[in-house]
């Protein structure tokens, strides 16, 4: 296979990945005639929501992401705390980087007025997900449907099943092998979930630490030994002076930004990574993961 269909198929292939589920009745269509307009609702609400704020196309991703990966694709990432039960949404990994709430909101609201009852929370964060990747120029992809909604949510459950920006390409490894995924699919992943979709998005610089922590951590990248200063020179300019918001977001490719684009592998290559998840996929000791993060990093046929 070509490299630049191999990365075409790649992006489409960890996109549907996210669709995994324990769920065997899955199938595409399945609204069609329980809730025939229940993908377009879903699909004008993600419209709406890019064209108010663009950086949301990348957040819904990593919430179908973020919600997968903890206790399957079951919605449990929407379930509120109480005050008996820290729930995801609120765990340091979530909150309060995660966003795109509003946007399911607004499908799960226009959805039960037209089909009450029906289309689950999960399925629309599944068809939210794709729907970001197609506004953006990305590669569209079926979904099938018929999740059932989760009732449990545990902040605790994200610090064993999520990866912090931190970890090496060996707890990288192990942590999506036991979710069943390849390193080559890792590879592909990380390009769309932790740099915001490919790094084309926005990056909350309080995702995981403060503005200052974050600096600090772009001086000492160790998997980079020729790390390029520009990457922190660009975070510090577009902070404004005297901005101490925790939700400031800054772009963190300006040269793509709000398009699905393989410049995320292209930064890697040349040292650019914005966190250790990122740039400690580019080692030599793990080639698999190097050869991927090539074959990623050219352009997408048309």
């Amino acid at each position: 296979m070509r490299p630049q269909n191999l990365n075409r198929v790649s992006i489409v292939l960890i996109a549907a990945l996210l669709c995994r589920s324990v769920h065997s009745q899955l199938q595409v269509g399945f609204y069609t005639t329980s809730c025939t307009l229940a993908e377009l609702i879903v699909k004008d609400e993600v419209r709406k929501g890019f064209f108010k704020n663009p950086g949301v196309a990348a957040g819904l991703v990593r919430l179908h992401f973020h919600d997968c990966f903890v206790r399957g694709c079951d919605a449990s990432v929407l379930i509120d705390s109480t005050s008996l039960n820290k729930a995801e949404k609120d765990s340091p990994a979530n909150n309060p980087s995660l966003r795109g709430f509003e946007v399911i909101d607004s499908a799960k609201a226009r959805l039960e007025a037209v089909c009450r009852g029906v289309v689950s929370c999960a399925d629309i964060v599944a068809f939210a997900a794709r729907d970001s990747i197609e506004i953006t120029r990305g590669l569209g992809y079926i979904v099938p449907a018929g999740r059932r909604d989760g009732k449990i949510s545990q902040a605790s459950d994200t610090f064993t099943n999520l990866p912090p920006p931190s970890f090496n390409v060996d707890q990288l490894s192990k942590l999506f092998a036991n979710k069943g995924f390849t390193q080559e699919e890792m590879v592909t992943l990380s390009g769309i979930n932790n740099s915001d979709l490919n790094s084309s998005l926005y990056c909350d610089l309080q995702e995981h630490t403060p503005l200052a922590a974050l600096i600090a951590q772009l001086s000492n990248i160790k998997a980079g030994p020729k790390f390029r200063p520009p990457v922190r020179c660009s975070v510090e300019a577009a902070m404004p002076q005297g901005n101490t918001s925790p939700n400031f977001v800054v772009p963190m490719n300006p040269a793509s930004p709000a398009v699905t684009d393989t410049s995320y592998y292209a930064d890697i290559l040349t040292n650019r990574g914005l966190f250790t998840s990122d740039q400690t996929l580019l080692t030599t000791q793990q080639p698999q993961t190097k050869s991927s993060k090539c074959q990623n990093a050219l352009p997408l046929e048309d």
